[in-house]
Protein backbone atom coordinates (compact mmCIF):
# COMPACT_ATOMS: atom_id res chain seq x y z
CA UNK A 1 0.00 0.00 0.00
CA UNK A 2 0.78 3.78 -0.80
CA UNK A 3 1.33 6.19 1.79
CA UNK A 4 -2.08 7.84 3.44
CA UNK A 5 -3.52 11.04 4.35
CA UNK A 6 -5.76 12.63 6.47
CA UNK A 7 -9.24 12.56 5.17
CA UNK A 8 -12.87 14.16 6.33
CA UNK A 9 -16.13 15.82 5.53
CA UNK A 10 -18.24 18.56 7.32
CA UNK A 11 -18.58 16.09 10.56
CA UNK A 12 -15.37 13.66 10.69
CA UNK A 13 -11.27 13.76 9.76
CA UNK A 14 -9.82 10.10 9.67
CA UNK A 15 -6.38 10.26 10.64
CA UNK A 16 -4.35 7.49 8.96
CA UNK A 17 -1.35 5.21 11.28
CA UNK A 18 1.76 5.13 8.93
CA UNK A 19 1.24 1.79 6.29
CA UNK A 20 2.46 -1.15 8.54
CA UNK A 21 2.58 -3.43 5.57
CA UNK A 22 -0.48 -4.20 4.44
CA UNK A 23 -2.85 -2.64 6.98
CA UNK A 24 -3.78 0.61 7.30
CA UNK A 25 -5.64 1.93 10.37
CA UNK A 26 -7.59 5.08 10.25
CA UNK A 27 -8.34 6.98 13.64
CA UNK A 28 -11.68 9.21 13.32
CA UNK A 29 -12.59 11.90 15.02
CA UNK A 30 -16.02 14.26 15.14
CA UNK A 31 -14.82 17.63 14.58
CA UNK A 32 -18.07 19.28 14.51
CA UNK A 33 -18.36 19.18 18.57
CA UNK A 34 -16.24 21.21 20.75
CA UNK A 35 -13.83 19.63 21.72
CA UNK A 36 -12.97 17.29 19.17
CA UNK A 37 -13.51 13.61 20.21
CA UNK A 38 -12.09 10.26 19.05
CA UNK A 39 -15.20 7.46 18.46
CA UNK A 40 -13.30 4.36 17.35
CA UNK A 41 -10.90 3.70 14.40
CA UNK A 42 -11.42 1.78 10.77
CA UNK A 43 -8.89 -0.43 9.16
CA UNK A 44 -8.01 -1.88 5.95
CA UNK A 45 -5.97 -4.68 5.08
CA UNK A 46 -5.07 -5.58 2.04
CA UNK A 47 -5.32 -10.07 2.28
CA UNK A 48 -4.67 -10.57 -1.58
CA UNK A 49 -3.78 -8.24 -4.42
CA UNK A 50 -5.59 -5.28 -5.00
CA UNK A 51 -8.56 -6.81 -2.25
CA UNK A 52 -8.87 -4.97 1.11
CA UNK A 53 -11.18 -6.32 4.23
CA UNK A 54 -12.26 -3.15 5.82
CA UNK A 55 -13.03 -3.65 9.82
CA UNK A 56 -14.37 -0.77 12.00
CA UNK A 57 -14.80 -0.02 15.71
CA UNK A 58 -17.17 2.91 15.89
CA UNK A 59 -19.19 4.71 18.40
CA UNK A 60 -21.67 7.76 17.52
CA UNK A 61 -24.02 5.36 15.82
CA UNK A 62 -24.71 3.94 12.42
CA UNK A 63 -24.86 7.30 10.44
CA UNK A 64 -21.15 8.12 11.71
CA UNK A 65 -20.12 4.70 10.54
CA UNK A 66 -21.53 4.52 7.54
CA UNK A 67 -20.08 8.01 5.97
CA UNK A 68 -16.56 6.59 8.10
CA UNK A 69 -16.81 3.66 5.70
CA UNK A 70 -17.62 5.18 2.61
CA UNK A 71 -14.63 7.99 2.97
CA UNK A 72 -12.80 4.74 3.39
CA UNK A 73 -13.93 3.16 0.62
CA UNK A 74 -13.29 5.72 -1.72
CA UNK A 75 -9.95 6.56 -0.12
CA UNK A 76 -8.67 3.05 -0.94
CA UNK A 77 -9.94 2.86 -3.96
CA UNK A 78 -8.32 5.98 -5.60
CA UNK A 79 -5.12 6.80 -3.22
CA UNK A 80 -4.85 2.79 -2.47
CA UNK A 81 -4.85 1.71 -5.83
CA UNK A 82 -7.35 -1.14 -4.68
CA UNK A 83 -9.96 -3.01 -6.73
CA UNK A 84 -12.09 -4.80 -4.41
CA UNK A 85 -13.06 -4.41 -0.58
CA UNK A 86 -14.52 -6.82 1.61
CA UNK A 87 -16.89 -6.96 4.93
CA UNK A 88 -17.17 -9.80 7.18
CA UNK A 89 -20.01 -9.29 9.76
CA UNK A 90 -21.76 -12.08 11.74
CA UNK A 91 -25.03 -12.18 10.34
CA UNK A 92 -26.75 -11.44 13.61
CA UNK A 93 -25.32 -8.62 14.33
CA UNK A 94 -27.65 -6.65 12.18
CA UNK A 95 -26.84 -3.25 12.84
CA UNK A 96 -23.10 -4.38 11.14
CA UNK A 97 -25.11 -5.38 7.98
CA UNK A 98 -26.81 -1.85 7.81
CA UNK A 99 -23.90 -0.32 7.79
CA UNK A 100 -22.34 -2.22 5.42
CA UNK A 101 -25.32 -2.12 2.76
CA UNK A 102 -25.91 1.83 3.29
CA UNK A 103 -22.10 2.25 3.01
CA UNK A 104 -22.22 0.22 -0.56
CA UNK A 105 -21.31 -3.55 0.18
CA UNK A 106 -23.55 -5.79 -1.65
CA UNK A 107 -24.54 -9.23 0.43
CA UNK A 108 -22.56 -11.87 -1.68
CA UNK A 109 -23.07 -14.88 0.59
CA UNK A 110 -22.82 -16.66 4.06
CA UNK A 111 -19.75 -19.12 4.54
CA UNK A 112 -21.21 -21.44 6.77
CA UNK A 113 -19.65 -22.11 10.07
CA UNK A 114 -16.53 -19.99 9.04
CA UNK A 115 -15.88 -18.00 12.64
CA UNK A 116 -14.64 -19.55 15.86
CA UNK A 117 -15.67 -17.47 18.19
CA UNK A 118 -15.61 -18.09 22.36
CA UNK A 119 -15.66 -22.04 21.13
CA UNK A 120 -18.87 -21.68 19.20
CA UNK A 121 -18.60 -22.20 15.30
CA UNK A 122 -20.32 -19.27 13.99
CA UNK A 123 -21.29 -17.83 10.49
CA UNK A 124 -20.56 -14.70 8.46
CA UNK A 125 -21.94 -13.25 6.13
CA UNK A 126 -19.62 -11.53 3.26
CA UNK A 127 -20.28 -8.15 1.72
CA UNK A 128 -18.06 -6.68 -1.26
CA UNK A 129 -17.73 -3.85 -3.32
CA UNK A 130 -15.64 -3.25 -6.66
CA UNK A 131 -14.13 -0.51 -7.61
CA UNK A 132 -16.95 0.50 -10.57
CA UNK A 133 -20.13 -0.45 -8.71
CA UNK A 134 -22.29 2.06 -8.82
CA UNK A 135 -22.42 3.74 -5.67
CA UNK A 136 -25.13 3.70 -2.98
CA UNK A 137 -26.45 7.45 -3.67
CA UNK A 138 -26.91 6.18 -7.62
CA UNK A 139 -30.53 4.95 -8.14
CA UNK A 140 -28.81 1.92 -10.16
CA UNK A 141 -26.47 1.54 -7.07
CA UNK A 142 -28.93 1.78 -4.25
CA UNK A 143 -31.28 -1.16 -6.53
CA UNK A 144 -28.48 -3.06 -6.39
CA UNK A 145 -27.80 -2.80 -2.59
CA UNK A 146 -31.44 -4.04 -1.92
CA UNK A 147 -31.67 -6.36 -4.37
CA UNK A 148 -28.58 -8.17 -2.85
CA UNK A 149 -30.28 -8.52 0.50
CA UNK A 150 -33.61 -9.40 -0.62
CA UNK A 151 -35.22 -12.93 -0.57
CA UNK A 152 -34.48 -15.01 -3.68
CA UNK A 153 -37.44 -17.33 -4.41
CA UNK A 154 -36.94 -20.32 -6.69
CA UNK A 155 -39.60 -20.85 -9.45
CA UNK A 156 -40.45 -24.20 -10.16
CA UNK A 157 -42.81 -24.62 -14.17
CA UNK A 158 -44.02 -27.86 -14.70
CA UNK A 159 -46.74 -29.33 -17.42
CA UNK A 160 -50.32 -30.91 -16.85
CA UNK A 161 -50.09 -33.24 -19.92
CA UNK A 162 -53.66 -35.59 -20.05
CA UNK A 163 -54.89 -38.29 -22.44
CA UNK A 164 -58.52 -38.87 -23.37
CA UNK A 165 -59.20 -41.26 -21.10
CA UNK A 166 -58.24 -38.57 -18.28
CA UNK A 167 -54.63 -39.97 -17.57
CA UNK A 168 -51.57 -37.79 -16.65
CA UNK A 169 -48.09 -37.98 -18.27
CA UNK A 170 -45.99 -38.70 -15.52
CA UNK A 171 -41.75 -38.95 -15.95
CA UNK A 172 -39.68 -41.81 -14.59
CA UNK A 173 -36.52 -39.59 -13.38
CA UNK A 174 -33.13 -40.40 -12.52
CA UNK A 175 -32.69 -38.79 -9.00
CA UNK A 176 -35.66 -40.11 -7.16
CA UNK A 177 -38.63 -42.75 -6.82
CA UNK A 178 -41.28 -40.88 -6.79
CA UNK A 179 -42.92 -40.33 -10.42
CA UNK A 180 -42.95 -36.80 -11.88
CA UNK A 181 -44.22 -34.47 -13.92
CA UNK A 182 -42.23 -32.75 -16.92
CA UNK A 183 -40.46 -29.30 -16.34
CA UNK A 184 -38.28 -28.07 -13.84
CA UNK A 185 -36.56 -25.50 -12.18
CA UNK A 186 -36.70 -22.18 -14.16
CA UNK A 187 -33.59 -20.15 -14.89
CA UNK A 188 -32.67 -16.73 -14.16
CA UNK A 189 -33.79 -13.92 -16.52
CA UNK A 190 -36.21 -17.10 -17.83
CA UNK A 191 -39.77 -16.20 -17.89
CA UNK A 192 -41.45 -19.56 -16.12
CA UNK A 193 -43.39 -20.49 -19.63
CA UNK A 194 -40.40 -20.12 -21.25
CA UNK A 195 -38.64 -22.26 -18.50
CA UNK A 196 -41.37 -25.33 -18.81
CA UNK A 197 -41.18 -25.50 -22.62
CA UNK A 198 -37.27 -25.56 -22.39
CA UNK A 199 -37.25 -28.09 -19.90
CA UNK A 200 -39.79 -30.09 -21.82
CA UNK A 201 -37.65 -29.70 -25.11
CA UNK A 202 -34.58 -30.98 -23.08
CA UNK A 203 -36.25 -34.05 -21.29
CA UNK A 204 -38.69 -35.44 -23.93
CA UNK A 205 -37.35 -33.58 -27.33
CA UNK A 206 -40.65 -31.62 -27.77
CA UNK A 207 -42.09 -28.79 -26.45
CA UNK A 208 -46.06 -29.43 -26.20
CA UNK A 209 -48.30 -26.09 -26.73
CA UNK A 210 -48.85 -24.35 -23.02
CA UNK A 211 -52.73 -23.47 -23.07
CA UNK A 212 -52.99 -21.39 -19.80
CA UNK A 213 -52.34 -22.41 -16.18
CA UNK A 214 -54.17 -24.56 -14.03
CA UNK A 215 -52.38 -23.93 -10.53
CA UNK A 216 -50.07 -21.62 -8.75
CA UNK A 217 -48.36 -23.84 -5.50
CA UNK A 218 -46.53 -22.38 -2.69
CA UNK A 219 -43.81 -25.14 -1.34
CA UNK A 220 -42.31 -24.74 2.33
CA UNK A 221 -39.12 -25.94 2.43
CA UNK A 222 -38.48 -29.93 1.89
CA UNK A 223 -35.28 -32.09 2.20
CA UNK A 224 -32.64 -29.36 1.76
CA UNK A 225 -34.59 -27.21 -0.70
CA UNK A 226 -35.70 -23.99 0.55
CA UNK A 227 -39.24 -22.66 -0.19
CA UNK A 228 -40.65 -22.39 -3.94
CA UNK A 229 -43.23 -20.96 -5.91
CA UNK A 230 -44.55 -23.67 -8.73
CA UNK A 231 -46.52 -22.75 -11.59
CA UNK A 232 -48.51 -25.93 -13.15
CA UNK A 233 -49.16 -25.33 -16.40
CA UNK A 234 -52.07 -26.99 -19.11
CA UNK A 235 -50.03 -29.27 -21.70
CA UNK A 236 -53.44 -30.22 -23.18
CA UNK A 237 -55.54 -33.32 -23.38
CA UNK A 238 -53.79 -35.64 -26.52
CA UNK A 239 -54.33 -39.03 -27.84
CA UNK A 240 -52.59 -41.71 -26.12
CA UNK A 241 -50.74 -42.02 -29.23
CA UNK A 242 -47.98 -39.14 -28.22
CA UNK A 243 -46.45 -40.93 -25.97
CA UNK A 244 -45.09 -42.81 -28.60
CA UNK A 245 -43.41 -40.01 -30.12
CA UNK A 246 -41.87 -38.20 -26.97
CA UNK A 247 -37.80 -39.62 -26.26
CA UNK A 248 -36.92 -39.01 -23.14
CA UNK A 249 -32.90 -38.15 -22.90
CA UNK A 250 -32.32 -41.28 -21.03
CA UNK A 251 -30.51 -39.60 -18.37
CA UNK A 252 -32.52 -37.43 -15.93
CA UNK A 253 -36.09 -39.02 -17.53
CA UNK A 254 -35.38 -42.60 -17.89
CA UNK A 255 -39.23 -43.52 -18.95
CA UNK A 256 -42.78 -42.18 -19.42
CA UNK A 257 -46.12 -43.42 -18.58
CA UNK A 258 -49.76 -42.24 -18.86
CA UNK A 259 -51.26 -42.99 -15.47
CA UNK A 260 -55.12 -42.24 -13.84
CA UNK A 261 -55.69 -39.83 -10.81
CA UNK A 262 -57.15 -42.53 -8.90
CA UNK A 263 -54.24 -44.83 -9.11
CA UNK A 264 -51.08 -42.31 -7.65
CA UNK A 265 -50.96 -42.69 -4.69
CA UNK A 266 -47.53 -44.59 -3.64
CA UNK A 267 -46.27 -43.18 -7.48
CA UNK A 268 -45.75 -39.75 -6.80
CA UNK A 269 -44.80 -37.41 -4.01
CA UNK A 270 -47.78 -36.98 -1.08
CA UNK A 271 -47.77 -33.54 -2.69
CA UNK A 272 -48.52 -34.63 -6.06
CA UNK A 273 -50.74 -36.57 -4.14
CA UNK A 274 -52.82 -34.35 -3.17
CA UNK A 275 -53.05 -31.98 -5.90
CA UNK A 276 -53.06 -34.07 -9.33
CA UNK A 277 -56.33 -35.40 -8.56
CA UNK A 278 -58.01 -32.07 -8.44
CA UNK A 279 -56.41 -30.44 -10.80
CA UNK A 280 -57.31 -33.40 -13.21
CA UNK A 281 -60.82 -33.30 -11.92
CA UNK A 282 -61.25 -29.42 -12.44
CA UNK A 283 -58.85 -28.38 -15.41
CA UNK A 284 -61.02 -25.42 -16.35
CA UNK A 285 -60.52 -23.93 -13.43
CA UNK A 286 -57.31 -21.49 -11.64
CA UNK A 287 -56.38 -23.25 -8.53
CA UNK A 288 -54.38 -21.06 -5.83
CA UNK A 289 -52.73 -23.69 -4.06
CA UNK A 290 -50.61 -23.74 -0.40
CA UNK A 291 -48.45 -26.93 -0.41
CA UNK A 292 -51.03 -28.91 -2.22
CA UNK A 293 -53.86 -27.68 -0.39
CA UNK A 294 -56.41 -25.01 -1.71
CA UNK A 295 -55.94 -21.66 -0.07
CA UNK A 296 -60.01 -20.83 1.16
CA UNK A 297 -59.21 -17.61 2.94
Amino acid sequence: MTAVHPLSDDELTLRPSQPNGQVVTFDVERTDVEPSESVGTVEVRQTTPRVGLVTWALDGGPGVAERTVRLVAEYAFGELGLERLQVEVDPELHSSARVAIRSGFRREGVLRGAALVDGERRDVAIYGMRVDDPRPDTVTGWTALMDSTLPKKRVIAHVVVRDTGGRVLLCQVSYKKDLELPGGVVEPDEDPATGASREMEEELGTALPLLGVLAIDWLPRWEGWGDAVEILYDGGVHDPSLIDRLQPDGFEIRGISWHAPEKLEGLVSPLNARRLPMLLDAPDQLHNLRNGSPITS
